[in-house]
């Protein structure tokens, strides 16, 4: 019996290191500037996160951000299934940078808006679609250093933030 109970106490602690990381998550940042119109959309992942959706987002390249194809795949994809909206009106962006930094995945990118006085802003996005179940994107949208957090899991709908105009 304290044979049994030893080899489940070993297994056990060896089977923590590998369940130790169980989300998967991401974060997005949007910074609006109303006097100068600039707006700037950052995406942050782990590379551990987003190389198993390589596989899918990027099926004629390698599933590896050493792959250039794949990374541009993966700048395509954040820019398609991302939507942004400053009181009802699109805000194109468009790619602007990507830093490759160990596990860290920083993709910029860029977009500008005429509204001086911003009352709402809405978030639509879905990354990684079939992926991650337990995808996590938190994203937080800051106006004239005021920031609002929303958090999107797969399936959720569009969000919208407010601000006094």
């Amino acid at each position: 019996m304290r044979r049994v109970l030893l080899a489940a106490a070993l297994v056990a602690a060896l089977a923590t290191p590998v369940s130790a990381h169980r989300g998967h998550a991401g974060l997005t940042v949007i910074e609006i500037d109303p006097a100068s119109g600039s707006v700037s959309v950052v995406h942050r992942f782990s590379a551990h996160d987003v190389e198993p959706a390589l596989v899918s987002i990027a099926p004629e390249a390698q599933p590896s951000l050493d792959d250039p194809r794949a990374v541009a795949e993966l700048e395509t994809h954040l820019r398609q299934r991302f939507r942004l909206d400053i009181d009802g009106a699109a805000i194109p962006v468009t790619h602007a940078a990507t830093d490759l930094a160990g596990d860290n995945i920083r993709v910029e990118f860029a977009g500008e808006t005429s509204d001086h006085s911003i009352a709402a802003v809405t978030v639509d996005l879905d990354f990684f679609p079939g992926v991650h179940d337990d995808q996590e994107q938190q994203v937080n949208v800051r106006i004239n250093g005021v920031t609002r957090t929303v958090v999107f899991r797969p399936g959720s709908a569009a969000q919208t933030v407010t601000f006094a105009g």
